[in-house]
């Protein structure tokens, strides 16, 4: 069955005058596994950065935390980075939300496997918009998990939204945890992009498959390239699929057609400055509770309380 979203963002964004797709259908079933290479990779220091000052910063968060809460992870993929809170914040049942239902099924098993005495209540659905908790949580406390820096995807409007979404489904006094990636040299953030190995071209590639396969679709898939770059005005990298050469296609019945050197906009990554951030989540009615960065100070991971609304002055 196809995922009428899928197919509503596509055909819209490829008929947009500057052609996009957004980043979050890059995960189906094999996105997901080229994402999880993608965090292999030397080049890509996000996930390797994350990982260790998330161990170092356990017992702190814990702290903040207590214990008993539900750990709600948005966009969990393969919770790779999830047992270190669940072993640190001891909670009562954790909740993985995911858009790809046999990638989440699969790693939410998995955990399952590894923390026997815990509730794992897996729930597919796009974390974009509000999403209704499993009736077995609604009274427990909460603890969001958002790590990866993912909030990097959206435009600042978006993020926003994502992070009121964020606290409509957790609720006012729910925790979050989450990661965001920090501004540094643009070599650095190319190289973390648009790897020699051609991970991150073929996670990026494989969109267009998923549009063939899935919206009958006849683009022709050797006339693009992976294109990643930095806009330093917007303080972002960008993926691209670029035209190699003109192309017509068509798909779900919809004719398009591409000049050479155009491309479909798939990803932004947003890269903040320590105020950036925290205006980030302010704006979202989120209030900071915790902060921490590596000693690089190339990775952030910040720790915020949902507000209760209030009249400005």
């Amino acid at each position: 069955m196809v995922d009428e979203a899928f197919r509503r963002d596509v055909l819209a964004g490829l008929a947009a005058p500057i052609k996009a797709v957004p980043a979050r259908w890059f995960y189906d079933a094999r996105g997901s596994e080229l994402f999880e290479a993608i965090t292999q990779l030397p080049e890509y220091y996000v996930t390797r950065v994350e990982t260790a000052l998330l161990t170092r910063i356990m017992p702190d968060v814990a702290a903040l935390a207590g214990t008993g809460r539900a750990v709600v992870e948005f966009g969990s993929g393969s919770s790779t980075k999830t047992p270190l809170l669940l072993r640190a914040a001891a909670p009562a049942a954790y909740v993985p939300i995911d858009i790809s239902g046999d990638f989440l099924r699969s790693s939410a098993h998995a955990l399952g496997v590894d923390f026997p005495w815990l509730d794992v209540l897996p729930v597919e659905a796009d974390f974009m918009t509000g999403v209704t908790l499993p009736r077995a949580v609604a009274n427990m406390p909460k603890l969001g998990f958002f790590p990866g820096s993912t909030i990097g995807n959206m435009v600042a409007a978006t993020a926003v939204d994502l992070l009121r979404a964020f606290k409509t489904t957790l609720g006012v006094g729910a925790q979050l945890l989450i990661g965001i990636d920090r501004v540094k040299d643009d070599e650095l953030l190319r190289a973390a992009y648009d790897d020699p190995a051609g991970t991150t071209a073929a996670f990026n590639m494989n969109l267009l498959h998923r549009i063939n396969t899935e919206l009958n679709g006849t683009i022709p898939i050797d006339a693009f390239r992976h294109r990643a770059l930095w806009n330093d005005r917007m303080s972002r990298i960008e993926m691209h699929l670029e035209a190699a050469r003109a192309v017509t296609f068509e798909v779900e019945g919809a004719k398009f057609v591409m000049a050479e050197g155009e491309t479909i906009h798939t990803e932004n990554s947003h890269k903040y400055g320590l105020r950036d951030a925290r205006l980030l989540l302010r704006a979202g009615g989120w209030g900071l509770i915790g902060e921490w960065t590596d000693p690089e100070d190339m990775f952030a991971i910040l720790m915020a309380e949902a507000e209760a609304p209030r009249m400005a002055p």
